[in-house]
């Protein structure tokens, strides 16, 4: 099939910026050919968080944010394009997932809700636009995520033992490619997002740049441990969670009240490295094993290098070890995925997210035509 031009768009669940790329696609291979990350304003981020951390809102609200979003993901698209020195006729399609706002994958009204309005989306950048990829997941049976884990098939081929990718963002979720190509894959637990809430919290600083300030603290064992109890971490795959489980209520139940606030945070980093490495090291198979890491939390030489040191059986390493920027491997995957939507292929791997049958992902949004 003929090279494509398509638009990726993450923003994830640390609320950090909206990442974009253009990519070159065919049926083997993508290139990165431009990426940015285009900044999220501080008072739209916070509205967003006041809704995931289950503050009350009204429809009124949500209807605004999903304005606002769609607005900042077509201001995004446009910046790209004028950096890239492209035109929207260039590009075949935008993958945007939009910002998750609640993702309830289990019961008998299982749903998820991303924010962002499509229609917008296309309309203000002239492109058809891919959106709202997990609910015909959910809608046949499945959890709706994790969604990357297809993308990373279509990367990474099967070698003689296993590759694991692990995306550390807000949450951290890994896709296990075994010799026999088999892929699985699901959430871990948190990865930035507690850390990130933290830090806000008590040094008013989005993220603990370089995991410096938990650099100054210690691992508190017995918290380190209440937070390692979590029923979560002990569910078996597939599985998928987020900041309506994770978040500042549910770490300050564990709290006594009297540690100090560094110790927490190296408590908080040690705990995301450590449910990391007991679900990847569950799926060790061979004597060269990789880890292949990316997301924001690949930035954090604390994080990685505590990984390291609880999986000395493994080589970790970035994925641009391997060609693939650690930072743009999400809004890449989302690129890819609005590609299979357009070709109307499969982009859902039922091993993963518990679907009965693979499906194409998306709706597609048509760019605005003149009529005569």
């Amino acid at each position: 099939m003929m090279r494509e031009l398509y638009i990726g768009l993450m923003s994830g669940t640390s609320l950090d910026g909206v990442d974009a790329v253009v990519v070159a696609i065919d049926d083997h291979n993508i290139e990165l050919i431009a990426s940015e990350e285009y900044p999220y304003p501080n008072a739209l981020r916070q509205q967003v968080l006041a809704i995931c951390t289950g503050q009350k809102t009204d429809l009124p609200t949500i209807g605004r944010l999903d304005h606002q979003l769609g607005k900042l993901y077509a201001n995004a698209v446009n910046h790209l394009l004028n950096k890239a020195q492209l035109c929207a006729s260039n590009i075949t399609a935008i993958g945007n997932h939009g910002q998750t706002v609640f993702h309830q994958p289990h019961g008998e009204e299982a749903f998820t809700m991303q924010l962002g309005d499509a229609n917008l989306i296309s309309a203000l950048t002239g492109i058809d636009t891919i959106a709202d990829f997990r609910r015909l997941d959910m809608a046949v049976g499945g959890q709706g995520a994790p969604l990357v884990p297809a993308f990373h098939q279509y990367l990474f081929r099967s070698r003689h033992s296993t590759t694991v990718i692990l995306n550390i963002g807000g949450i951290a979720n890994i896709s296990v490619i075994p010799s026999d190509d088999r892929v699985i894959g699901y959430d871990t637990g948190p990865g930035n997002m507690l850390m990130d809430a933290w830090c806000e919290t008590h040094i008013g600083q989005k993220f603990d740049q370089n995991g410096q300030w938990a650099a100054t603290g210690k691992v508190l064992p017995e918290l380190l441990n209440k937070f390692l109890a979590d029923p979560y971490l002990q569910q078996a795959a597939p599985k998928s969670t987020g900041r309506e489980h994770y978040n500042l209520a549910w770490l300050n139940k564990q709290l006594i009240g009297d540690e100090l606030p560094q110790d927490v945070q190296r408590t908080l980093c040690e705990f995301s490295a450590l449910s990391i490495a007991n679900a990847v090291d569950s799926h060790h198979n061979g004597n060269d094993c990789e880890l292949l890491v990316c997301g924001g939390g690949a930035n954090n030489p604390l994080l990685m290098q505590s990984l390291k040191e609880r999986l000395k059986q493994w080589q970790v390493m970035p994925t641009s070890k391997k060609g693939i920027s650690e930072d743009s491997m999400e809004a890449m995957a989302f690129a890819w995925l609005a590609r299979q939507r357009v070709h109307n292929q499969p982009s859902n791997l039922p091993a993963v997210t518990g679907a009965s049958q693979q499906v194409s992902l998306g709706v597609i949004y048509p760019s605005i035509k003149e009529f005569s």
